[in-house]
């Protein structure tokens, strides 16, 4: 493919992808396809000559759009939104033809210098303190991970490094392996499961604290931990606090718990990775109150944000704490401006890095933080539109308090019935849910999700869950009563006997 057929091509794509778009609607939110269903449309081994364009391009529909799950579809409500927009997407194709791998100031100055001043340009939006930005000289700054689970890992890596140094210095005998074995982190019971997964890499164990009737971590229930790992000969080093959780869009109590962790010398990150996009309004900053505390805040621009995955932005009070966990640094990547601008190398786990700031770029500029703060709140506005639904029909119950865009409901009954109503939903195939589970309470989530869901949206959505809910329950009535009447025929024919 020369130029002068790109051009044409890609032409061709951009029609592809609004036309896509446009109808969205038209696709089911989930694919009906089984497990295997491309082994028989896709050959066994890569074709020896070129294929078409135009047998390629038909392939689209026939090969790959059947197995798509729609997460920009307005009917598609489950986990929590990937970002999307036009600008992200343009932005991405000029990434994909500058084709840097930034690794280093030196591999692509631009991909670096852009990326700390998107972050600088990010943490003001969000009204982070000034110790967490480049432009103020100090030693924070912010860098772009690929998601929310990668920051947590280098947060919990870093906090490692840092408290095995200084424990090495207090106590010169003490191995690395005795030192490791004594560390302990914790999290919240409502925490993200990657939260578990980073402390599995970092061989550290975490122990998950009871949250309040609001689903919040509070500092009464760290304090007791951090007292009885204490008087167990054990080190408390490292606390993740959320922000939105996964289940219910908790938020766990970050002033109370933020004063603890300064107090006992505890690195506090804070995973924001849904709610924090909501920041960007003032009416939602407050939640963020406590972040002053923090050693290093995630969000994820790509899951509200209109940024298309992926685009994790993580920010540090201590680049140092980072970057001596990090750093490898071999003859052939080294340059002689590495002192002058950051190495963001030494920030992540990859080398490679691809010019992910290009999107904010894009999408800041045409959208506009006042644009952003609009789509935000109307995607909350939304949510207290299928929580008004709910509240009109008793027979369903709100189970947590909505603050963003997602609402947590169940049917009045058993969990076995809100299983038996997920399933329909996703069967009939109009609208796509997730469970989600709090103690021994099960329930459905409904989020927002897609960038161009409208009040018929959910509308649409309650009509067909109430639709099945309806037809589920008097079936459940029937057998209730099918149930009763044999069991007082029974009675009866027992006490003709008698």
């Amino acid at each position: 493919m020369d130029s002068t057929e790109f051009r044409k091509r890609g032409r061709e794509m951009v029609d592809f992808i609004a036309d896509h778009f446009d109808n969205i609607r038209d696709r089911r939110p989930f694919p009906t396809v089984q497990p295997g269903y491309l082994q028989e449309l896709v050959p066994e081994e890569a074709p020896q000559e070129p294929e078409k364009w135009e047998d390629v391009f038909a392939d689209i529909e026939r090969v790959i759009m059947p197995g798509v799950t729609n997460w920009h579809s307005p009917q598609f409500h489950a986990y929590f939104p990937t970002g999307m927009s036009y600008a992200a997407i343009c932005a991405d194709m000029l990434s994909d033809a500058i084709g840097c791998i930034g690794f280093t100031w030196a591999a692509s100055p631009v991909c670096t210098e852009l990326e700390v001043k998107m972050m600088d340009w990010l943490g003001k939006a969000l009204k982070l303190p000034k110790e967490f930005l480049h432009c103020t000289g100090g030693q924070g700054g912010g860098v772009i991970q690929s998601t929310a689970s990668e920051a947590t890992l280098i947060a919990l890596l870093g906090a490692k490094s840092n408290v095995i140094h200084k424990q090495k210095q207090l106590h010169p005998s003490w191995s690395e392996y005795k030192i490791m074995s004594k560390l302990v982190a914790y999290t919240s019971e409502q925490s993200h499961s990657s939260v578990e997964r980073a402390a599995l890499l970092g061989s550290i164990q975490i122990r998950h604290l009871r949250a309040d009737d609001n689903y919040s971590l509070r500092e009464d229930v760290l304090e007791k931990a951090i007292i009885e790992d204490k008087a167990a000969g054990r080190i408390p080093f490292f606390v993740v606090a959320t922000l939105g959780t996964t289940s219910s869009c908790a938020f766990d109590n970050i002033k109370e718990l933020g004063p603890v962790c300064v107090r006992e010398g505890l690195w506090m990150h804070i995973d924001a990775a849904y709610a924090g996009s909501s920041f960007l309004c003032p009416e939602y900053r407050h939640l963020l109150d406590g972040v002053e505390f923090a050693e290093s805040f995630n969000f994820n621009p790509h899951k509200w944000m209109l940024v298309n995955f992926d685009c994790s932005a993580m920010w540090v009070r201590n680049r140092q704490s980072i970057i001596e966990a990090f750093t490898v640094d071999p003859v052939y990547l080294k340059h002689n401006s590495q002192e002058t601008m950051p190495e963001f190398r030494h920030w992540q786990i990859p080398l490679g890095r691809r010019f992910r700031s290009l999107k904010l770029w894009f999408v800041m500029r045409l959208h506009g933080i006042k644009g952003l703060q609009e789509h935000i709140r109307n995607q909350i506005a939304l949510a207290q539109e299928f929580k008004a639904f709910l509240l009109q029909d008793k027979r369903f119950e709100v189970v947590a308090p909505v603050t963003m865009g997602l609402v947590c409901f169940r049917v009045q009954g058993s969990n076995e019935l809100n299983k038996c109503l997920l399933e329909r939903l996703n069967e009939d195939g109009r609208i796509h849910l997730v469970p989600s589970q709090i103690h021994s309470m099960y329930f459905l989530r409904m989020a927002v999700c897609a960038a161009n869901t409208e009040s018929s949206d959910i509308a649409f959505a309650w009509n067909v869950i109430q639709e099945v809910a309806t037809q589920l329950l008097a079936e459940t009535d029937n057998e209730v009563n099918h149930e009763r009447a044999h069991n007082d025929r029974q009675i009866f024919e027992m006490s003709a006997e008698g």
